[in-house]
């Protein structure tokens, strides 16, 4: 079974959380940069669109 998670939605719930956590540092601006560009849709999106994939179904090819 495979389960399929919006890149918007887990973005958006790790913002939530560091934001609620107060984490500051790296990893939360990351995060929020990230959410930035996926909602957004600006020109940057489609090449961090496509790292973001190229990442994804590197990690999914690692579990075959």
């Amino acid at each position: 079974m495979t389960l399929t998670i919006s890149a918007v939605l887990l973005l958006g719930v790790a913002a939530f959380f560091l934001l609620r956590s107060k984490a500051v540092g790296f990893g939360a601006a990351l995060v929020l940069f990230l959410l930035g560009f996926f909602i957004a849709g600006t020109g940057a999106y489609e090449p961090i669109h496509n790292l973001c994939l190229s990442f994804a179904q590197a990690l999914a090819n690692l579990r075959t």
